[in-house]
């Protein structure tokens, strides 16, 4: 979903989104680590806002052989293979949507009487190709467990023009997708919630809904002070951005996180 992804938890993507097609590409195994951080963002109150805010969030990251623990993926497992194919299963937590402005969630005063999106516990399915060292491929979809938000997929292609031991250069853009129950969750505006909001109705088909690219800079300073900084772009397609709660279509976002590797 094209939103504040940190939503106190969600940083995760943009500080690490190429480290499973990383160590895929050169068939090793990633390495036992545990890493904690803190991170701010400056993005829209939620998807299509025109109004920003500014969050700081904890990061935390561990991994022990093929499972992790990640504040944005949840808790997993990813099988990798040697000519780069990987497997990613993850265990995790959407927190919803609130209709009134929130420190920790999505959520803005101009939401009034559209209701709450309650939180929900997902699982989420990826698999991907390391083409090359520096190209990565990838499929996934998200399915709600605990209540239906609906089913998000999206496609996504990972380019590393720049790796050293010091700094790695990560553009990411993603093709997102989303059932009609998905859609109407976060984009529609049904009888109640027109009449509660003022908004008129209006009913998301399901389909491709937006695109999300990424540009991320992570440095290490030494063997446990490292910084990641990411600029994105969100666009949404007409099957969201003519939802009368979108009040815009063309969103950017800004991440700084600092963290420390034990």
């Amino acid at each position: 979903m094209i939103m504040r992804k940190t939503a106190l938890y969600m940083i995760g993507p943009l500080l690490t989104p190429f480290t499973t097609g990383a160590y895929a590409s050169d068939a090793a195994a990633p390495q036992d680590a545990f890493t904690l951080g803190l991170g701010g963002q400056y993005a829209p109150q939620y998807s299509g806002s025109d109004k920003y805010a500014l969050q700081i969030v904890p990061v935390i990251q561990a991994r022990d052989g093929a499972f992790f623990l990640d504040t944005e993926k949840g808790v997993g497992y990813d099988l990798q293979t040697a000519n780069g194919f990987y497997l990613e299963h993850t265990l995790g937590y959407n927190l919803g949507r609130a209709d009134s402005r929130s420190d920790w969630r999505d959520g803005a005063d101009n939401l009034k009487g559209m209701g709450t999106i309650d939180a929900v516990l997902n699982t989420a399915l990826a698999v991907g190709w390391s083409v090359t060292p520096w190209l990565t491929v990838e499929g996934k979809a998200t399915l709600p467990l605990t209540d239906s938000q609906g089913v998000q997929y999206q496609t996504s292609v990972t380019l590393l023009p720049v790796q050293s031991a010091y700094d790695t250069v990560a553009i990411q853009s993603a093709i997102l997708f989303g059932d009609s129950r998905y859609m109407n969750t976060f984009y529609g505006v049904n009888r109640q919630q027109s009449l509660g909001s003022g908004y008129s109705r209006y009913s998301a088909k399901g389909g491709m809904y937006g695109i999300d690219t990424h540009l991320i800079w992570s440095h290490q300073f030494d063997a446990h002070w490292g910084a990641t900084f990411s600029a994105g772009y969100h666009w949404l397609d007409s099957a969201a951005a003519d939802s009368p709660i979108v009040l815009r279509r063309n969103e950017g976002s800004a991440v700084a996180a600092f963290t420390y590797t034990f």
